[in-house]
């Protein structure tokens, strides 16, 4: 496993996070958890976790859960990405974005945020695509991934087995914190 860079505040492990497609994400390893004998890391990534939203015409932003990594709308939005000098990754489990971002200041947030029920979003950058509206919003909430220690890295714990070691997760943490 690697270290954390030089130039970072943060000195928490790194590693490779894969997903079933073979898909990697940089990730800070935060916490291991034992559940049933097996170990699960906590993982945030070393990059900021964007999600794309369409936004439309009454202005209620609509969370886009799936893309194809080499749709247009990405394109363009890795276009006005570098007009900020930062940089779209398409990694797993989400997209990120690197680069010098600048620190949101939650008292001042404004009309560019969103409320979606369990979360909340900051806006990033918005573009157009065909007459479109889009924005990348940045997650305020903590970003945790769920992964499997393997060899000098893990893998994405996903779909069923994630629903089911989800809750016994929560409840090893709850037991930890108390």
């Amino acid at each position: 496993m690697k270290e954390a860079n030089s130039n970072d505040n943060y000195d928490a492990q790194t590693l490779l996070l894969n997903d079933s497609n073979g898909n990697q994400l940089f990730c800070y390893l935060e916490q291991l958890v034992s559940v049933e004998g097996q170990e699960y890391a906590l993982l945030t990534p070393v990059d900021t976790p964007v999600s794309l939203f369409k936004i439309n015409e009454k202005d209620e932003p609509e969370l886009i859960e799936k893309i194809d990594k080499n749709e247009q709308i990405l394109k363009n939005a890795e276009a006005v990405l570098q007009e900020h000098d930062l940089r779209l990754i398409r990694s797993a489990v989400t997209l990120t974005v690197s680069g010098e971002l600048e620190e949101p200041i939650y008292d001042e947030l404004e009309e560019d945020y969103i409320d979606d029920d369990s979360e909340s979003y900051e806006l990033l950058v918005n573009f157009n695509l065909f007459d479109q509206e889009y924005g990348l919003y940045i997650p305020l909430d903590p970003f945790f991934i769920v992964g499997k220690l393997k060899d000098k890295g893990a893998l994405l714990v996903e779909d069923d087995e994630f629903d089911k070691i989800q809750p016994l997760i929560e409840t090893e943490l709850e037991k930890s914190s108390s």
